[in-house]
């Protein structure tokens, strides 16, 4: 589920390279890629499924109440997190929400899906504006947006779709199992699936392409740039991808955290890690 607002954060860690200028290295010869916790909310949450930063507020927005994530039980919220880990508002938006996953924000708008619904959340007044019910949808899972209309997925049918500002909505691609993280980047939509991470046209017709088939079944997707991705699975992993190459960052299935969608703090090259069933936040800093 996703972070699409990081176009120029984005262009920016590209600018200063790979991290071997953050690290002492060369661009040559790029160091291994690692993640260093930084910090760990305590469990205040309820089934944290998806984190989003907001460069304009310098705050993470948190989805939560996916205990049952299927169910509309009433019991979802949205928090806020200061990028230190403090709590700035635990239940900043709720009524309304049963189980939030993805997130976008366009506007001054928080694109929230909500199984079978979008909500869109004023983010001035922290309220819903509108709620648009999708027909036929199942699961609708992660949420980007690439500035101009939002794309969001549907783990349960396959589908991928788009959504304009003016809540008017088209199923672009149909034929993508299990889909859930979404990003943009330089005008292009990705996608991870039951095949792995797809990159789309900018066309128009959306036409994919599989660029990598390391990481199957991902949750959250990250792009620093062209070829450099950084992509979770819900049950406690979290990769780095580089061209061709696959990495493990993040293994932590053994104390059943689970990774689910992940977001990013470019300033801080913060990877910002919802736990879900721990019902946490954790931040990692990302060396590459």
């Amino acid at each position: 589920m996703n972070n699409s607002f990081l176009f120029a954060a984005a262009a920016a860690l590209a600018l200063s390279g790979c991290a071997g200028s953050q690290n002492g290295g060369t661009d040559e010869t790029p160091v291994t890629p690692e993640l260093t916790q930084v910090w760990k909310t305590d469990t205040v949450f309820t089934g944290s499924e998806s984190t989003l930063y907001d460069p304009s507020a310098d705050v993470i927005y948190v989805s939560n109440g996916n205990t049952k994530a299927g169910e509309k039980d009433n019991d979802g919220f949205i928090s806020v997190v200061n990028t230190d880990g403090t709590v700035r508002d635990l239940r900043w938006a709720e009524g309304n929400l049963h189980a939030p996953k993805g997130m976008a924000l366009i506007g001054g708008k928080l694109y929230v899906t909500d199984i079978d619904e979008v909500k869109i959340i004023d983010v001035a007044s922290a309220s819903i504006e509108k709620t648009i019910a999708v027909d036929s949808a199942v699961f609708l899972n992660d949420v980007a947006t690439d500035g101009q209309q939002v794309y969001f997925s549907d783990s349960r049918t396959g589908r991928i779709y788009a959504l304009a500002t003016d809540g008017s909505y088209e199923t672009i691609s149909t034929t993508n199992t299990g889909v859930n993280g979404l990003e943009c980047h330089a005008g292009h939509l990705y996608a991870l699936d039951g095949e792995g991470l797809k990159k789309f046209s900018s066309d128009g017709n959306y036409t994919q392409e599989t660029i990598n088939t390391q990481v199957t079944g991902g949750d959250g997707l990250v792009i620093l740039n062209d070829s450099t991705f950084v992509a979770s699975r819900w049950h406690g992993e979290i990769f780095f991808i580089r061209g061709s190459e696959t990495t493990v960052l993040l293994d932590t299935q053994a104390e059943k955290s689970n990774t689910a969608d992940i977001g990013f703090v470019p300033g801080k090259n913060l990877v910002i890690v919802p736990t879900f069933l721990k019902n946490e936040v954790a931040a990692y800093e990302l060396a590459y």
